[in-house]
């Protein structure tokens, strides 16, 4: 078997699903006999993470070499709103002494140091490398710190994707905004995967003791990273024109920028909605897992989402989704029947959580149907199969 190292700029939980996404395709391949690794930095978002550095550690179940981001958030070099540059002196030397020990390098994330390192060393040490865009070349994703991005695509970033082996594509929606990005490099379309739950018994009364919510009422869950390319206020404006006609209650279920959350708290004190919303706060492990077993509904109205796998997520428990179109899930979600792929517009979104909400046995119906569209799609022990025969054919063609 070979060695294959993947590289990305963190992976906290602060910075949302492509972090989860490394640490489960990474435990996947493993479990495959694939020696797999990852490269990262120690960003934990406004903090670091207390971890061993210089060295190979496990951590969360999986390999993990540690180096230090430069200095503090205030001195990273900052692409966007939400994200940083990273940059690491220790990450680059270990790349340019160790690449060479392995295989194949897979990288994670654009615009970002570790990516643009990572490739421009393996190409320079001639070690194939894979590369997955994470949904960073959508147009909504484009247009965020345009100027940065068209600066760093035209001296970096084109060249980095058009000489990579393959690009790693979730959907064919992202395929298309890679090749309309003008990238030639070959694509492989490979969606993400979800991890098998333990299943609670009596989640819903669980959930609603927790969060004091009566048992007559509807749970409608917003699990993500709590970021305005999400469109929570969308959310919030739909649920304020329903809030005479129907019962329910609002989890949000993540975390985000202080500043942020008290514009989304001010919000819903502006609408007189605090009794039917409660911020949850990052939820993992068992608490995850009852707040999607326990809800009736999930929904997502994001500008953005190169696959969402919290929509997978929510299918696998037998949650009906409601998504907008720019959710690249959102074709297999239509053609499943498992869930309402809706405009982003408050009326829309509006009109499809009171229909999830009048009606039981729709929600049933599209719960049933999702389960079985990630029973049949969505497997990381799948995914990471076919990934293996991608990585071979790479090395084989080298």
């Amino acid at each position: 078997m070979f060695k294959v190292l993947h590289v990305i700029p963190s992976v906290s939980s602060a910075r949302g699903g492509p972090t989860q996404v490394v640490l489960n395709l990474v435990k996947a391949l493993r479990d495959r006999g694939i020696d797999a690794e990852i490269a990262t930095t120690d960003d934990d978002g406004l903090e670091v993470l207390d971890v061993p550095l210089h060295q190979r550690i496990e951590y969360e179940g999986v390999p993990i070499w540690f180096f230090p981001r430069f200095s503090a958030p205030k001195n990273t070099i900052s692409l966007g709103n939400d994200r940083g540059f990273l940059f690491s002196w220790s990450l680059t030397q270990w790349l340019w002494q160790n690449l060479a020990n392995y295989d194949i390098l897979d990288h994670h994330y654009l615009f970002s140091y570790s990516s643009t390192c990572a490739g421009a060393i393996a190409r320079w040490k001639k070690i194939p490398y894979t590369v997955r865009t994470m949904g960073q070349l959508s147009p909504w994703a484009l247009a965020q710190s345009q100027r940065k991005k068209q600066v760093y695509s035209a001296l970096i970033e084109r060249r980095n994707l058009n000489q990579a082996a393959v690009i790693h594509c979730t959907t064919a929606g992202e395929a298309e905004d890679v090749n309309n990005f003008g990238i030639v490099a070959p694509k492989a379309i490979l969606p993400l995967g979800v991890q098998s739950e333990i299943i609670i018994d009596d989640a819903g009364s669980k959930l609603r003791q927790i969060y004091q919510i009566s048992s007559t009422t509807p749970i409608i869950l917003f699990l993500s990273r709590i970021h305005y390319k999400k469109r929570p206020e969308l959310l919030l404006e739909a649920l304020y024109s329903l809030k005479t006609k129907q019962e329910f209650h609002l989890i949000f279920a993540g975390t985000g920028e202080e500043e942020y959350l008290k514009k989304l708290e001010s919000l819903v004190a502006s609408f007189d909605l605090t009794q039917n919303v409660t911020f949850a706060g990052f939820l993992t492990g068992k608490s995850k897992a009852l707040a999607l077993q326990g809800s009736d509904l999930f929904i997502l109205p994001s500008f953005a989402e190169n696959f969402a796998v919290a929509v997978a997520e929510a299918m696998a428990v037998g949650l009906p989704v409601i998504v907008t179109p720019q959710v690249q899930i959102a074709p297999e979600v239509l053609a499943a029947k498992a869930g309402l792929v809706v405009e982003g517009e408050v009326t829309k979104v509006a009109e499809a959580i009171a229909t999830l909400l009048a009606s039981p046995q729709l929600r049933q119906e599209l719960g049933d149907n999702g389960k079985q569209l990630v029973k049949t799609r969505y497997s990381w022990d799948a995914i990471a199969g076919h990934l293996i025969s991608v990585y071979q054919t790479i090395i084989n063609e080298q």
